[in-house]
This record gives structure tokens, sequence and C-alpha cells, in this order.
């Protein structure tokens, strides 16, 4: 199974006619933050695939445009706090990033991080029973404590939810929110069983999943 996941800016090409040819072989998209409303629904609409979005710090309340007014990407599926079943997948998400300002959207402490975590449990719990794993993919904004994170508040990674992925072992775990702006920056890492990606601009993947 090939996934698309995508953050954080623009990518000229996957704006255009040319993202069927490139990447009209995906099976999902996976949006991990600050990306514009109308731009996830160019990808739903010109690839007719699942896309699956976590909100980044700076996504809006509300996104006005010409073809209305939106709270987010229609025909996109929200993760956050949520745990979804997705043909054979086992996904769930986390929106936001540490907060930095008082009056900033989808920014959380730490603490409510959190709970924003532990508010997947009963999720995570169902699915070992049911389907024998607690989960595939984990989809965040922010990245996790002490990967691919740095040392300013802002980008600062998520205790929480390095935790979960000592505890539930998914197979991957896509965010955004690191910008890239260096060749030689380290964007992907393995972490217990999981493979942490940092999709900064647009990533295709081809998910090797052990499953028990």
């Amino acid at each position: 199974m090939k996934v698309l996941s995508v953050s954080d800016v623009i990518v000229p090409l996957i704006y255009s006619s040319g993202i069927k040819e490139k990447y009209g072989n995906v099976d999902l998209v996976i949006a991990c933050g600050d990306l514009p409303y109308y731009y996830q629904e160019y990808i739903i609409s010109l690839l007719n695939r699942p896309l699956f979005f976590v909100r980044g710090n700076h996504d809006p309340w509300i996104e006005y445009g010409e073809g209305g007014d939106r709270t987010y990407p229609h025909g996109g599926i929200d993760l956050h706090r949520r745990t979804v079943h997705f043909q054979g997948l086992l996904l769930a998400g986390i929106e936001g990033s540490e907060r930095y300002k008082r009056s900033g959207q989808f920014q959380y402490t730490q603490s409510e991080m959190w709970r924003h975590v532990f508010s997947l449990i009963p999720g995570l719990l169902y699915n070992r029973i049911r389907y024998g794993r607690f989960l595939d993919i984990f989809v965040t904004h922010a990245p996790p404590w002490g990967i691919h994170d740095k040392a300013d508040r802002v980008h600062r990674g998520i205790k929480a939810f390095r935790w979960l992925l000592s505890i539930f072992q998914p197979g991957y775990h896509f965010h955004g929110h690191i910008h890239i702006y260096q060749p030689d920056t380290t964007t992907e890492t393995i972490f217990k069983r999981a493979r942490v990606i940092n999709t900064y601009g647009a990533r295709e993947t081809r998910l090797i999943l052990e499953k028990e």
C-alpha cells in the first residue's frame, strides 16, 4: 500500500494536474497540518483517494474563500482524538503543536497533549482485542519529544507522543511542523517499532507493516 503524505507547504506539482501522473497510484493521503483546506480538497478531487488529516498550529478556525467558508477540508477524514479502521489499516491522530502563545489556535500544553493521547486509549485497546494490534499509523502535526524536534518552544516535540510510540508501537508515525531547509536534515528515524517520518512538503511511502 502506498501513502502520499503532505504538510506545511504547498507543493506546486501537487497543486496541478501533474499530481495524477506523479501520485495517481497511491492508496490514501495523509495530511499533517498547516495546509490550506482548499489545497487538501484539490488533492482529494484529483486523486479520488481518501484523505486523513490533522490540523496544524497555523490552520485557521475558518477558511474563507470563493468556494464557501470551511472549517475543514471537505471530503477529508479528521483523525484528531480518533481511531479509524480503513482497508485493514488502523490509524489515529492528534492535531496541533505545543502552546507557545496565549491566543494561538490548535496549540496545547504538554499536559493537554497527554489528555489528547489518553483519549485514544479505549480505541487502541479495542483494536488490540478486535485486530490483534493497537495501531498501524499515528498521524500528528508536531513531532514526538526528542525526535526531529528542536530546542525552541515553538518546535519542541510532544512527550505524550513518544510515550504512545513506546507503549502502543505503531509501524509508522507521520508528522509535520519541522521545516526542512538543509538537504542533510534527518527526516526519518526508527524508534521502537515505529518509522517516524517528517513529511514536510510531500512524501510518498510504501507501507511495510508487521501485523500480528
